[in-house]
């Protein structure tokens, strides 16, 4: 299973401030902190983080990648898209149902432009 997803910034503060708003939202806060590195996560596990990539280089988007976090509820997942973009982000899906099997989500592109959703099974 997945113990935690980085995600590359090139604008620390700003992606900071955006990530410490919306993972407030699942009760999310920071459990680890560099001047390069920051983790969030609940029960002392960390679920995501950013980093000043290592090598230098700018950070970039991966094309087809996508971080997806899981809410307790279809409102969960409402609360969490609109804060996104209340935080700048863009809309990448409006929420709602997918396909069959009571999978609702929405879709938005941080302040960076990674991809990430809130979904919600059940």
């Amino acid at each position: 299973m997945i113990g935690y997803v980085t995600i590359g910034t090139n604008d620390f503060e700003r992606a900071a401030n955006f990530y410490d708003a919306l993972l407030a939202e699942f009760g999310a806060k920071r459990i680890m902190e560099t001047d390069r590195f920051i983790a969030w996560g609940t029960g002392g596990k960390a679920a995501l983080s950013i980093i000043k990539p290592f090598d230098g280089n700018p950070a970039t988007v991966g094309n087809g990648v996508m971080v997806a976090l899981a809410a307790d509820s279809p409102e969960q997942v409402n609360a969490i898209y609109e804060k996104a973009l209340e935080l700048g982000a863009t809309d990448e899906g409006a929420p709602g149902p997918r396909g069959d099997g009571g999978f609702y989500c929405g879709y938005f592109r941080d302040l960076d432009g990674n991809k990430l959703n809130a979904f919600f099974i059940g």
